[in-house]
């Protein structure tokens, strides 16, 4: 595939719905494999535990979907959430009593996706090792985890949103098992890190995470995820939850990613990532800028890529207060047509 040579800055910029999209020009997509996601009706949101095996490290798999599968059906579109550094899969679950709805897996699940997600190791559920659970480990355990889907569903490819260092986890997959990739969403994602806040403010610490496989989280840690760029682009009562949930867990997490994140950068080459790319941005996200983030973009081989900025949001995109401009927008790039012209 060519690769473009026309830079981001000479695109068209698109506004509307209170978005700052910029859009490249749809060509050269994958095909779907048939599965198409569409709008639920009414219906019980059906959902199942899964282990699956890294070696002999047991690990925790969680599926969601409008009712339960059934022999002979099609094939809905599975959709794999992938979380971040410092929290479990339970950022995509999360139940906040009235304050609407928080979990992304209901919402896609509504909008007709086989949504999953699983705790990586060391994380959650998981098996508990002496590693640091680093990109490369969360490679390793989304490679079974597609054995898993695959049996389970009869599909071979699944669209990937990714979260933060799950971004990264799912884009250093996506560049081993290309066959495995439909559609990839990569949100708080960073690229070199280079002008990053958040990382230059973390690096502080690198000495630590060479050293040590585990760092402490506790409900403070996990307050500041929603706090440290911009104060009030999430609701306090969510973050309350969230750290409820997480906190049942221990307050240790481990420091692989953040090592990754703060002295291997990149670890996501975008010329090898072949699957169309929706890169989303809070607008106020501290762990990388935009510039970073349009030279990721800029590389990309696929033509059929897009990089939204969502305003009033920071880092937390899946808890944050405008949640449902970042379902719109991943809904939509997850649905796009096939191109008739390529």
């Amino acid at each position: 595939m060519k690769q473009p040579d026309q830079l981001l800055a000479r695109r068209t910029l698109i506004q509307g719905a209170g978005l700052g999209l910029l859009a490249a020009g749809v060509a050269a997509a994958t095909p779907s494999q048939g599965a198409t996601a569409a709008p639920t009706e009414g219906g019980e949101i059906w959902s199942s535990e899964y282990w699956t095996k890294k070696g002999d490290i047991p690990l925790w798999m969680f599926r969601k979907r409008i009712g339960a599968p059934k022999a002979g059906e099609p094939a809905r579109p599975v959709v794999f959430f992938v979380h971040g550094s410092s929290v479990t899969s339970r950022v995509f679950d999360l139940n906040v009593p009235g304050k609407g709805e928080y979990s992304v897996m209901n919402e896609f699940a509504r909008y007709g996706f086989d949504c999953w997600t699983m705790d990586h190791e060391n994380y959650g559920k998981s098996g508990r090792t002496q590693g640091n659970a680093d990109i490369a480990s969360g490679v390793e355990d989304l490679k079974v985890a597609a054995d898993l889907i695959s049996r389970e569903t009869g599909l071979k490819k699944f669209h990937f949103v990714g979260e933060s260092s799950g971004a990264l986890r799912a884009g250093a997959y996506a560049m081993v098992a290309p066959d495995r990739i439909d559609r990839l969403v990569f949100a708080a994602f960073t690229y070199k890190g280079e002008g990053s806040p958040t990382l230059t403010k973390r690096a502080e610490q690198l000495a630590y995470f060479r050293t040590h496989n585990m760092r402490k989280r506790d409900r403070d840690m996990i307050r500041s995820i929603a706090t440290r760029d911009r104060p009030g682009t999430s609701d306090p009562a969510a973050i309350e939850v969230l750290a409820d949930v997480e906190m049942v867990f221990g307050d240790q997490v481990p420091t692989g990613t953040y090592l990754d994140m703060t002295a291997n950068l990149p670890v996501v080459h975008p010329d090898k990532v072949l699957a169309p790319v929706l890169l989303v941005r809070g607008e106020y996200d501290g762990i990388a800028t935009v510039a970073d983030l349009e030279e990721f973009y800029n590389l990309l081989p696929n033509g059929d890529r897009q990089f939204i900025i969502l305003p009033g949001t920071a880092h937390s995109v899946a808890l944050a207060t405008n949640r449902q401009l970042f379902w719109h927008v991943t809904r939509a790039f997850l649905t796009m047509p096939t191109p008739i012209a390529t």
